[in-house]
């Protein structure tokens, strides 16, 4: 038997559907660190990646590891991810629904928390104008810049990173 649950955050309708197995299988979670980057002219930075035989687009961040606080994560993540120290770190955003993995072949909730912060050295970050630039082996990981004013919720691959960019946009439209 399915539930449906219709959730409203401010202007973002996001329908999640539960069922009976999801909650009676479901016996872990994870958690994923994301950060928010915002420079001049109103651009964010995005990454495109290519991981479990899929191509996505999301904020770049990570998992986060079993001893590990939240900002810890996020500072290693930039420094694996693209060499880059970050600063100037604030909460934005914690997951508060219901969201399955979609990656994991065993049932498991996602908690995504979301920071704002920025590079320290933001010129030495190599980003590219095209997405999805690069061949699709596995691993491989690009990064852009796009005004957010431009971007629509089906630009990123995940249903958490789509209600943090209308929570954005709703934040720049002020």
């Amino acid at each position: 038997m399915d539930i449906y649950r219709p959730l409203k955050i401010k202007h973002y309708f996001c329908p999640i559907f539960l069922n009976t197995f999801i909650l009676t299988e479901l016996k872990s979670f994870t958690i994923r660190i994301y950060g928010i980057v915002i420079r001049e002219k109103d651009e964010i930075l995005l990454t495109d990646e290519f991981r479990l035989g899929m191509r996505m687009t999301k904020f770049p961040g990570g998992g986060l590891e079993p001893g590990e606080g939240t900002i810890d994560c996020l500072r290693r993540e930039f420094r694996e991810e693209m060499n880059q120290e970050i600063e100037n770190i604030s909460h934005f955003y914690t997951t508060d629904f219901f969201q399955q993995t979609r990656l994991l072949p065993e049932p498991r909730q996602i908690l995504s928390i979301y920071y704002l912060t920025s590079l320290q050295h933001p010129e030495r970050l190599k980003t590219t104008n095209k997405k999805f630039d690069f061949e699709d082996v596995d691993g491989a990981q690009t990064f852009r810049w796009e005004k957010i004013k431009d971007l629509i919720a089906e630009d990123f691959t995940f249903p958490i990173d789509r209600v943090v960019l209308e929570m954005l946009k709703n934040n720049f439209e002020k």
